[in-house]
């Protein structure tokens, strides 16, 4: 007897992959397998979508320093945390306790929009003199390093002024230990957030996931405190991977990219690094293209 795809399927992921394949069999049949997909996603609740891991339950005060932000986002692997402010009240709603999500990314590249201010102008006071001694080889590389990013790809000397631990180094200087979270809220995408209700489809969220190309939506309960869910793209395509043999899955995952219909990336818009090249000097360049980056051999 043939096993059903279905058998061994019993981890949350491939539950609700159950679920889609179930509103898959009694669709129109005049519809297409997109819309078919659609419709079975509009049905579905985020609220169905499976919890994240409370190892990456993780929330961050507004006065924790960015060494410390860093460090709790390293050391529970997360890229992004929600931001609570310390001087909300205890009734608060999520939407004034929360001032936005602090990402590392984030992070660095407000390290950099400091240190080409270092003329003077607004957030200057932050950098100090630019020295080692003061701030911490990382930060001084970043101070002292080209003023412009445009000027950065005509600079050869551009990899060892980006060189150096830049993560460890970063960590430890005065100028990280003593800057707040809630000092670069000015980084973050929305205020506080671009969140969903339990109620909003599965559709809706992957649809914010693709379109503004977010990492991340949390899920929340109007008039409540706290997040309920925070749904990543990773958790997305795990799920995807979990319903690998069900049918509806299966009408998709044989395809080629260039078959689904995925908006491309030009290559015009694509920055490379080298792997030997530092880390600084990366984020210098995404500054700088305000694209994605990928590494070469």
């Amino acid at each position: 007897m043939e096993e059903s795809p279905r058998s061994g399927m019993s981890s949350p992921e491939a539950k609700l992959g159950m679920q889609v394949e179930d509103l898959w069999d009694i669709q129109e049949p005049q519809l297409t397998p997109t819309e078919k997909l659609n419709a079975c996603f509009e049905s579905i609740p985020v609220s169905s979508f499976p919890p994240a891991p409370s190892s990456q339950d993780i929330e961050i005060n507004s006065d924790t320093s960015l060494a410390e932000a860093v460090q709790l986002l390293s050391q529970y692997k997360i890229l992004s945390a929600p931001v609570v402010d310390v001087d909300a009240p205890e009734d608060a709603s999520w939407i004034d306790r929360y001032i936005g999500i602090v990402e590392f990314a984030g992070i660095v590249v407000w390290i950099l929009h400091q240190s080409e201010n270092k003329d003077g102008s607004p957030g200057s006071e932050l950098i100090t003199d630019g020295s080692e001694a003061t701030t911490g080889p990382a930060v001084a590389a970043a101070v002292n390093g080209v003023s412009s990013p445009t000027k950065l790809r005509n600079c050869s000397e551009s990899a060892t002024i980006t060189s150096g631990n830049f993560f460890e180094d970063l960590t430890s200087s005065d100028f990280y230990k003593n800057t707040k979270v809630r000092d670069i809220s000015g980084t973050f995408r929305w205020a506080p957030f671009l969140a969903l209700q339990k109620s909003n489809s599965f559709l809706t969220m992957l649809l914010l996931l693709s379109k503004y190309r977010m990492k991340s939506v949390p899920v929340v309960d109007p008039g409540e405190r706290k997040i309920d869910n925070i749904i990543t793209q990773s958790a997305v395509i795990h799920m995807l991977e979990e319903c690998a043999g069900l049918h509806w899955f299966e009408n998709w995952g044989t395809k080629k990219l260039s078959e689904l219909g995925l908006p491309l990336m030009k290559s015009s818009c694509i920055v490379k690094v080298y792997e030997y090249e530092p880390v600084l000097q990366a984020f210098k360049l995404m500054r700088q293209e305000g694209s994605w980056w990928g590494t070469g051999d």
